[in-house]
């Protein structure tokens, strides 16, 4: 349901902002500016799409940490999907997102968030309890409430 509300607010807030560019720089400005942001956010994808195994399998042989280049490539192809999405505030994150730092400031905040979340589940829970084995020469109906028949 939230996600519902989220990507209707998204929607308004799009078709808002655009109205409001276009009042500003005019129809086709507007419209080249859709163009051109959608066309650098397929070559975008299609540059990680090329480039993708080539370096992930590069920081492997110098036996590097894999997860960080990933997490920017991931974030490349958010950058290039938010790109495509037509509408100023996509178009702004997606810019955003192409800048190292930025991308990095972010892994880091997520890093932290699933590191919290991580720790939260690995707590062990102990669970107390009887048991009693039940062989094929004793059947179920020789227990009772406190265990088995001598």
């Amino acid at each position: 349901m939230w996600f519902l509300i989220g990507f209707l607010a998204l929607v308004v807030v799009e078709i808002a902002l655009l109205i409001q560019l276009g009042g500003a720089i005019g129809l086709w400005l507007t419209l080249a500016w859709i163009i051109l942001t959608a066309g650098l956010g397929v070559i975008l994808l299609k540059g990680v799409a090329m480039l993708g195994s080539a370096t992930l399998g590069q920081k492997m042989e110098e036996f590097q940490d894999p997860r960080n280049p990933v997490a920017h490539r991931i974030l490349v192809v958010l950058a290039g999907i938010l790109l495509i999405l037509p509408g100023p505030l996509t178009d702004t994150l997606g810019i955003l997102l192409l800048f190292p730092p930025i991308r990095s400031v972010f892994i880091r905040l997520i890093a932290k968030r699933v590191r919290i979340m991580t720790q939260a589940s690995t707590q062990q829970v102990v669970v107390d309890g009887e048991w009693y084995d039940v062989s094929a020469s004793k059947g179920l109906d020789q227990l009772d409430q406190r265990g088995p028949k001598p």
